[in-house]
């Protein structure tokens, strides 16, 4: 075998022939907006209806397509995780400082979101009235929550995509097959065949993302407009804020003086991740992508395996903490309840412990809907978001996302399980980049063996 036959073995084309520049996935996303902004501008300014419609569709067949891999991810994703901890060390420490650090950056996320909500009044001045809002059909209260986790069969929560469900029936069988012990190896290799089968199906979903972004973007600026988003111009700069200040502010000061990592590579790592939820809204989406970036920040696969999708399903700073804390504040205003103290010691309970409703989808209205009820403040008040939450949920997910690489980057420095060097060398090149480079650094020996014996 040649040297040149081995350069194309390994990925690389030779000859000097035009090639057409592979235009970087950041700025695929980036023209995406570009574009969506300006389609969803002309369909409204021009009242073009079926350029709305067609931006619609194209929308809502890109979420479609990542909610059909959601049910069987989850479900492989958190059976083999759990499986995965045996090969780690201390892997009750490492799954308990796991949940423990979910609570704390959670924590801080809502008392953020309450700090700003009570300094910037959202509710006040919009010319919003209760008579705006609509409840929702379907809402969460802690009676539900509790008895909605175990399900009353096994098909219907896949049938009907309800996700806290699938993760019981995971954790289920994840801690049935750690006690079968070696019988249960046939299934473990079975279910990591088909996570990677599923991984490698979705991957081809979110290289969509850049035309998904045009439809999704466009559809929103064509159905709101601009005139519909000044009356929550307080509310949404709120939220961005909120999400802003967790994710550039709270984030990097954690790695700096707890992890005592360089924060600005996390963010180059993890940047794919970020970039991707923010358009797709969607955690367990994005999960794939998650994990990959964090593995890639220098924490062990076996703990990613088992930290990253728990995230996906649990770990929300901005659509169960941030958002509810602002859009509780902003909801009393506008029917005019005063909140006390007590209100707002239940608003950070409640982010704590039933983030786990939000289940990772587009949307945070259950998550939402069990704030108000444990609050006593009108459902109808969640009818008041509903227009505006698409152009929330964008910067809502990506905070999630961060956090939820962010979590196992801590866990991984406290414990000292994490490769500084990996770390240190990580970049914000696509995932499928990084993964040819993974690849061709896997059969650079096979190669070079093969050339010595030739």
């Amino acid at each position: 075998m040649s040297a040149n036959t081995a350069s194309t073995t390994a990925g690389k084309p030779s000859g000097s022939g035009f090639r057409i520049p592979k235009v970087p996935f950041w700025a695929q996303i980036a023209a995406g907006l570009a574009l969506g902004v300006l389609l969803g501008w002309l369909a409204r300014s021009q009242d073009i209806g079926w350029l709305k419609d067609t931006l619609d569709q194209v929308g809502s067949i890109f979420v479609q397509l990542l909610k059909l891999a959601v049910a069987p991810l989850v479900f492989f994703a958190i059976l083999v995780s759990i499986t995965n901890l045996r090969k780690v060390n201390n892997a009750a420490r490492l799954a308990t400082r796991t949940l423990l650090w979910f609570m704390i950056t959670s924590l801080i996320a809502v008392a953020i979101g309450l700090a700003i909500g009570l300094l910037t009044n959202p509710g006040a001045g919009t010319g919003l009235t209760p008579k705006d809002g609509k409840a929702p059909e379907h809402h969460g209260t802690w009676i539900d929550f509790l008895t909605g986790i175990i399900p009353t069969d096994i098909v219907t929560p896949f049938a009907t995509l309800e996700v806290l469900q699938i993760v019981f029936l995971a954790v289920v069988a994840g801690i049935a097959a750690l006690a079968l012990g070696e019988k249960a190896k046939p299934i473990l290799t079975l279910s990591e065949a088909v996570l990677e089968l599923l991984q490698k199906a979705l991957w081809w979903v979110i290289r969509l993302a850049p035309i998904g972004t045009v439809g999704l973007i466009g559809f929103a600026i064509a159905d709101y407009g601009w005139n519909l988003i000044s009356k929550y111009a307080t509310f949404t700069a709120d939220v961005y804020i909120g999400c802003a200040l967790v994710l550039f502010g709270v984030y990097p000061l954690l790695l700096a003086t707890v992890a005592k990592v360089n924060p600005v590579q996390f963010f180059k790592g993890a940047w794919p991740a970020i970039q991707l939820a923010f358009v797709s809204r969607s955690s367990v989406g994005t999960m794939p992508v998650t994990q990959k970036v964090t593995e890639r920040l220098g924490v062990p696969k076996e703990y990613t395996s088992f930290a990253v999708p728990f995230g996906a399903t649990t770990k929300m700073d901005g659509c169960a903490a941030i958002y509810p804390a602002l859009a509780a504040i902003f909801i009393a205003q506008i029917f005019d309840v005063q909140l006390g103290v007590q209100d707002y010691l239940l608003i950070a309970f409640v982010s704590v412990v039933g983030s786990a409703a939000t289940a990772g989808l587009t949307g945070a209205t259950v998550m939402l809907t069990l704030t108000l009820s444990t609050l006593g403040l009108p459902l109808e008040g969640v009818g008041l978001l509903m227009a505006i939450d698409p152009i929330l949920d964008m910067m809502r997910t990506a905070t999630n996302v961060a956090g939820q690489a962010l979590v196992p980057v801590i866990v991984a420095a406290r414990e000292k399980i994490l490769d500084h060097d990996a770390y240190n060398a990580a970049t914000s090149s696509p995932i499928d980049e990084y993964d040819v480079r993974e690849a061709e650094q896997k059969v650079a020996v096979p190669v070079a063996a093969q050339v010595t014996t030739v």
